[in-house]
C-alpha cells in the first residue's frame, strides 16, 4: 500500500490526514478537548480553539506541539501552527446573501 502512495504522489495528504484523524492521540484527549484542526497546509497546521483563552493556552503550548508531532509524524510535516480563535454566530442562513446589514439595522 505505501508503495502506490508513493507511485501516485499521495503520501504527503496521506501524512496530512493521519494528522487530522489521529489528533486526539497526538496531542492528548485534555487538548483535544478543547481545539480542532481544521487544515493542514504547505507545513502550517491552523487550529481553532474553544475559547480565546484556550487559544490563548494553544500559543504558549505551540512549541511542545510542535515536537510532540515531529515526534509523531515526521519532522517536516507540520512547520508551524496558527491558532484562531471561536467564531461568533453567523447571520447568513442559506446559500444567498445580500450585502448590507439586513435586518439588524432595526436593533436600535
Amino acid at each position: 500500500m505505501s508503495r502506490v502512495a508513493l507511485d501516485r504522489g499521495w503520501s504527503p495528504r496521506l501524512t496530512d490526514a493521519t494528522v487530522l484523524g489521529r489528533w486526539p492521540h497526538l496531542v492528548g484527549a485534555e487538548i483535544a478537548d478543547h481545539c480542532t484542526p481544521l487544515s493542514l497546509r504547505d507545513g502550517e497546521l491552523v487550529l481553532q480553539a474553544e475559547s480565546t483563552a484556550w487559544a490563548t493556552q494553544l500559543r504558549t503550548l505551540q512549541r511542545q506541539l510542535l515536537v510532540r508531532l515531529a515526534g509523531a509524524v515526521g519532522k517536516d510535516v507540520v512547520r508551524r501552527i496558527r491558532v484562531v480563535a471561536p467564531s461568533g454566530p453567523s447571520w447568513r442562513h442559506g446559500p444567498r446573501h445580500v450585502r448590507g446589514r439586513g435586518p439588524r439595522d432595526t436593533y436600535g
